[in-house]
């Protein structure tokens, strides 16, 4: 018999179709070997040296697999083929006693312990990789080391940090910290933004008998820009000035141009067009990739790669022409090449195994999973059709008016969509606009001449989407880490989400970036952490030696934690502010503090009265008509949402404990 070791049921359940019974394939669940919970677990005085333990979840499946492989002619590790899916095996050699260096069961005389990858689980695919298994790549696992060493080593010395000056449950973090700033940066933007007037004018003119509407685009040449028109005074002496003009055309300039599809997807652009086309959160479009592929339907969901292979291009040619027609045919496959520096040919973008199967034909019960393999699907066949093609124009007319000298240029553009290709499948807003046909000399009448008035708007906040692009784009993180980042800032209570979705800090989560912005710059450097990204990657690639990666940045950082012990005082951080209200209970003062959910009331008299309460800032929700309510239980206090330990919003009663409503659910 040949052990087969994966890292999930389903996984192992789907593998099990396509291989016999000379094959047993059983699940690891996940991680068998972690860091200890209860404490560093690093031994920075041995160079860095990890303490592994067996959880206690793991034990028994580690027992169970041990059994398994005294009794197997082979072992097989086939866990996924990124860095955590390599240290997952790696993990597994040492759990179950296998020698690196050899990949043999201790004191026993099986052969090889063989490692295989795939990205996709399909029949084919297992086939090939049992063809070709390789050893453990110690490179890409001391790449994973490093990384949750780093990790730990700064959220377990850090975070008691903020502890001991804010608040007891705090925490810090690599890249956690690096997103929040990013987050709390545009906020002080939003906050410090002054908005500027301008104004525009549109001018409606007649051809014949159509009408079609202009810009003002220049003004005595010179061509006038976004805020060019900063008053109403010069808008309307420029109107003025056009509703006496004569126009004529003097340019008339049209073209065929196109429009190309989209690479298909890797792992960043898949999150960011399933929160834009689906609204899933990061979270939810992972967990379902995770199911789509365990179950074979789509290729690995972590990847940089935007490469695909030959039997997938045949494979999309063959479903657009059943599907489309010959028309939406390229005569040959597009190529894509990635930024990624890693993305290697071997990996594939993130698209179906099997394309044949379009969403209508595929059998699944949970509804995100069938909206999200539609998005991959429509992504992966549109990347190999034809680009959308239209007949643009651009029209230049010269106004000269009899008040002014001044001379005026007025400009038109128009867009009309001839052959939609791959919008066919992958439908995007677009402007279609059709301008009558006029000719060089043309003289056109004013109809209307429009002047308004503009302000410019603050930047817009962070969605997850636009959070997870500039993280990409400033090479923070890989695609195994945006989804837990932006979830840890949130279940921490650092940032929320507003009523559209987008990501605000807290007060907390300003708080808690203001020191660590003021006191640990490093931490929250954003060319410093992308620096250690890169210092991974050279690490995967055998470049540079884990050790010496984390050195680096642990001594100056030690140093540097030790001194701000004994520099800053919890006083210099927060500050407990006065209030005129007392406490109900004992009649002291009630001040603010500020704890592991925020802001609160709390009594003067602590630790003797614990009495504590929320503000009545974040009192109030309001109903639909705009009022606010009151407890549908008590009918005195107001209903307030608050957060549970884990992270997890809840309606309550202002005047908890007296009152214990609670609901998931907002109240009506």
């Amino acid at each position: 018999m040949n052990l087969v070791i994966v890292e999930s049921p389903t996984k192992a359940k789907t593998i099990g179709k396509f291989l016999g019974d000379k094959y047993k394939i059983e699940s690891s669940y996940g991680h068998v070997r972690d860091l200890p919970k209860s404490k560093l677990g690093v031994d920075v005085d041995k160079d860095f040296e990890p303490h592994y333990i067996v959880p206690v979840k793991s034990r028994k499946t580690i027992t169970a697999l041990k059994k398994l492989a005294a009794k197997s002619d082979k072992i097989i590790l086939a866990t996924d083929e990124d860095r955590e899916g390599e240290a997952i095996a790696w993990h597994l050699a040492e759990a179950l006693g296998l020698e690196n260096s050899k990949f043999k069961i201790q004191n026993s005389k099986l052969p090889q312990v063989e490692r295989i990858v795939f990205h996709e689980i399909t029949e084919r695919a297992i086939e090939d990789a049992l063809k070709n298994p390789r050893g453990i790549d110690m490179h890409m696992v001391d790449a994973q080391q490093a990384r949750r060493i780093l990790d730990r080593l700064v959220g377990y010395q850090l975070s008691p940090f903020l502890w001991k000056k804010i608040a007891r449950g705090l925490s810090a973090g690599r890249v956690q910290s690096v997103a929040l700033r990013l987050i709390a940066e545009r906020e002080e933007e939003i906050r410090a933004f002054k908005p500027e007037e301008y104004w525009s004018i549109d001018v409606l003119l007649k051809s014949g008998k159509k009408e079609f509407e202009v810009s003002l685009a220049k003004v005595d040449g010179e061509v006038l820009d976004k805020l060019g028109l900063k008053n109403e005074k010069d808008a309307k002496r420029i109107a003025k000035d056009l509703e006496s003009s004569d126009c004529r055309v003097t340019s008339v300039e049209s073209k065929e141009t196109h429009k190309y599809p989209l690479p298909p997807f890797t792992t960043s652009t898949l999150q960011q067009a399933a929160s834009q086309r689906l609204r899933m959160s990061v979270r939810q479009t992972m967990m379902f990739a995770q199911r789509l592929y365990e179950n074979g339907h789509i290729t690995y969901m972590r990847t940089d790669s935007v490469n695909l292979s030959r039997e997938s291009l045949e494979a999309a040619a063959k479903t657009i022409g059943n599907e489309f027609g010959e028309k939406y045919l390229l005569s040959s496959p597009r190529i894509f090449k990635g930024k990624s520096r890693l993305a290697q040919e071997a990996h594939e973008a993130v698209r179906p195994t099997n394309p044949l199967i379009t969403p209508e034909k595929i059998e699944l019960e949970e509804a995100g999973e069938k909206k999200l393999y539609e998005l991959i699907w429509r992504r992966f066949i549109a990347s190999q059709m034809p680009e959308a093609s239209f007949d643009s124009t651009h029209i230049e007319i010269a106004a000269k008016s009899s008040l002014s000298p001044i001379s005026y240029q007025l400009s038109a553009n128009g867009n009309v969509l001839r052959f939609d290709g791959f919008l066919k499948v992958w439908p995007q807003k677009f402007e279609e606009k059709e301008l009558p046909e006029v000719s060089e000399g043309e003289n056109l009448e004013v109809e209307k001449v429009n002047p308004a008035q503009h302000f410019t708007e603050p930047p817009a906040r962070f969605n997850e989407a636009s959070l997870i692009k500039r993280l990409e784009a400033e090479g923070i993180g890989r695609p195994s880490t945006y989804a837990p980042t932006i979830s840890v800032i949130q279940t921490r209570n650092y940032v929320e989400k507003n009523e559209g979705r987008r990501l605000q800090p807290t007060e907390l989560g300003e708080l808690v970036n203001k020191v660590l912005r003021e006191h640990f710059p490093v931490v929250v450097d954003i060319g410093f952490t992308a620096k250690m990204e890169e210092d991974l990657d050279k690490i995967a690639e055998g470049k540079e030696k884990w050790q010496k990666v984390i050195r680096n940045f642990y001594e100056p950082f030690a140093k540097h934690l030790g001194e701000k012990y004994e520099e800053v005082s919890k006083s210099d951080l927060v500050k407990e502010e006065k209030t005129e209200e007392v406490c109900e209970k004992c009649g002291k003062p009630m001040v603010i503090k500020t704890g592991r959910f925020g802001r609160f009331l709390a009594c003067s008299g602590f630790p003797e009265c614990k009495n504590a309460k929320s503000l009545v800032k974040n009192v109030g929700l309001k109903d639909e008509n705009g009022i606010r309510m009151k407890c549908p239980k008590c009918g005195e206090g107001e209903v307030i949402r608050r957060r549970t330990r884990k992270g997890r919003f809840f309606y309550g009663c202002t005047r908890y404990p007296d009152c214990d409503y609670a609901s998931w659910q907002k109240p009506r």
